[in-house]
């Protein structure tokens, strides 16, 4: 038996420039995802729990460490790829001199959890090709080797808890401290490979057929997919938003990750790296509006469960953010075996800011659990009980400074954003009383309804500037007041909300994208710079649309859905100098954006002013 993964550290893979952010693929099965490279290789795969751990390299091509590849093993001429119609099944196909060969990759949707496949399958499409596999398996981000194997069905690795095995037809050895396979493939042939994962101590699960797991993954894809209710301009990108939100989902209860990546940087080299598979209370009531504008009750019914039970508990521990089953304890720490994406480092695991204190939590989960009643999502009898005990701590807490929306690690301030969204906490509540005759103390409710509207509109507000601003006593603007009109703060077409929005795109917009702020080292105690954030830059476009600028939302939208790469997909920011995806990828909240965007531009009524009207 020959441990084809055993590499010493004094070797290592040979180097290769990293492929763009953009250049990467997702593939999933609402359990684990992997990031498929458009040259074919797989650097990055979750295991069956987003938080713990990483068969391949932390950081997309990384030397060094884990890496998967299949393509041909000769010059390439073209490269085209695609998901096949409205799937999570990605299909790569190379050109070379000898003909044409796709390489089809997904994750069979599996209910029972007990173990995740990984399924790429080589079909030769036109001549013959001569093909490369090459497979090196690493454990913990990189850190652990786990033993390798040589099998009858092709290899077995094992590293404490995690076994996995690859199954083929194709004959695997070990070379440079790697497996490898070299094969051929012509056309009408087809090579499977199957990289199965399973717990070490159980017996290692039987095989299944590749090509029937295909047939049913793009039955089941196709089916959830024609369940969309969104028939606009933009239904492709919709959809294509909607399953990969559906890829970021962890089924099991019904949490979605912001992105199933961490530390890919915001500034290429920079520090402002995150680990982002977690799940954020900020998103919920735009992922909410996404999912039941399209048509998903059952997804949004899950979501809304999951963010119930991971808030249950005294109102004054509610966190930002929660581990995927709603867990609480996300210590952060930095790996420092990997070199970071680019030289991007420090490479983050975790993350501090579930032990910050963000006011704008408590108007999330409020306004979240009044939409959920005004669409009538099968009612909890506990939910208000939860709610009474939140409103009556953000009472006394409302008007104390916070670390606000985007988590700065500098001192707490009076962010005007966190204002706001308190004032929608109590708004909600007012709401919950007067709609649906919930028994509280509503007419204390009002007065604070009315006096933190009244402390926003003094303080938040710079007259010298004309325009609300950051924090208290600040003359800096913050892409986080676009809000104010989606909520139903303000009018959009308020004249203080317009000479806002017309500071915001004089100073903050960037070649036509939206920056979050100017960073400032007395505020966030960070180093360095970030791009252009782009749910900002679609909640610009949903205040042109509640403003009745019609045809400058449009245009809004449309330049920012020329940021998807080929494949539909987006990421946290973009640099429109370097013109690149930047941030962890995909990103929820961009493509929750993208989606409401897409209705807020095309409906009469869409997530935006039914928000704002409540």
């Amino acid at each position: 038996m020959v441990n084809h993964g055993a590499n010493p550290p004094a070797i290592i893979a040979e180097h290769r420039m990293a492929l763009r952010i953009e250049d990467y693929a997702l593939i999933g099965n609402t359990l684990t995802a992997a990031l498929v490279g458009r040259d074919g290789s797989i650097d990055w795969l979750c295991l069956p729990r987003f938080d713990s751990g990483a068969c391949f390299a932390a950081l997309l091509g990384e030397p060094g460490n884990g890496r998967w590849l299949i393509a041909p093993d000769e010059e390439v001429r073209a490269i085209r790829r695609h998901y096949r119609g409205d799937t999570l099944i990605l299909e790569t196909e190379f050109r070379t001199a000898g003909g044409e060969v796709a390489l089809i990759d997904f994750m069979p949707l599996n209910d029972r959890g007990e173990f995740v496949d990984l399924i790429r399958i080589v079909e030769g499409r036109r001549g013959t090709v001569p093909m490369k596999m090459e497979i090196v398996m690493r454990l913990d981000y990189g850190h652990v080797v786990p033993w390798v194997v040589g099998r009858d069905y092709g290899l077995r690795a094992i590293a404490g808890p995690d076994g996995l095995m690859l199954r083929t037809s194709a004959r695997i050895h070990g070379r440079d401290f790697m497996s490898v396979a070299n094969f051929n493939v012509s056309e009408g042939q087809t090579v499977p490979f199957t990289l199965t994962w399973f717990p070490s101590h159980r017996p290692e699960p039987a095989g299944r057929h590749p090509h029937r797991m295909l047939e049913d993954t793009e039955r089941r894809w196709t089916d959830w997919s024609a369940r969309c209710s969104y028939h606009g301009p933009w239904r492709d990108l919709v959809v294509r938003s909607l399953i990969t939100l559906k890829a970021l989902t962890y089924a099991p209860t019904g949490g979605i990750v912001a992105a199933p990546t961490t530390s890919l940087p915001e500034q290429i080299g920079g520090v402002r790296n995150w680990d982002y598979r977690f799940c954020w209370l900020r998103d919920a009531t735009f992922t909410l509006y996404a999912l039941l504008s399209s048509g998903y009750t059952e997804e949004a019914r899950a979501w809304r469960e999951w963010l119930l039970r991971a808030i249950a508990g005294h109102p004054q521990e509610v966190q930002v953010v929660y581990g995927i089953s709603g867990e609480r304890r996300l210590t952060e720490f930095d790996v420092d075996w990997l070199a970071g994406y680019e030289g991007s480092r420090p490479v983050r695991i975790g993350n501090q800011a579930h032990s910050q204190f963000q006011l704008d939590i408590w108007g999330e989960v409020m306004d979240t659990m009044h939409l959920e009643r005004k669409h009538q999502i099968q009612h909890d009898s506990d939910a208000w009980n939860l709610q009474l005990a939140l409103m009556d701590f953000l009472e006394s807490a409302w008007d104390r400074p916070d670390n606000g929306i985007w988590e700065v690690r500098g001192p707490r301030r009076h962010f005007t954003h966190s204002k706001v969204m308190a004032w929608v906490a109590f708004d909600r509540a007012v709401k919950a009383v007067e709609s649906f005759h919930l028994e509280g103390p509503v007419d204390r409710w009002r007065a604070l309804r009315d006096r933190v509207h009244s402390d926003v509109m003094q303080h938040g507000f710079n007259r010298q500037r004309n325009a609300f601003i950051q924090y208290y006593g600040s003359d800096q603007l913050d892409a986080s007041l676009l809000m104010m009109p989606l909520v139903g703060f303000i009018n959009a077409s308020d004249p203080r909300m317009l000479s806002t929005v017309a500071a915001i795109e004089r100073e903050l917009m960037q070649e036509g994208f939206v920056k979050r702020y100017l960073p400032r080292h007395e505020v966030e105690h960070l180093p360095g710079g970030e791009g252009a954030f782009l749910p900002c830059s679609f909640w610009l476009a949903d205040n042109y649309a509640l403003a009745g600028r019609a045809a400058k939302a449009r245009a809004m939208f449309e330049r920012l859905v020329s940021l998807c790469n080929d494949v539909g997909l987006i990421s946290e920011e973009y640099d429109p100098v370097e013109k690149r995806q930047l941030g962890n990828f995909p990103q929820a909240f961009t493509h929750v954006s993208l989606i409401n965007s897409a209705c807020n531009v095309t409906l009469a009524r869409g997530p935006a002013h039914n928000r704002a009207t409540n």
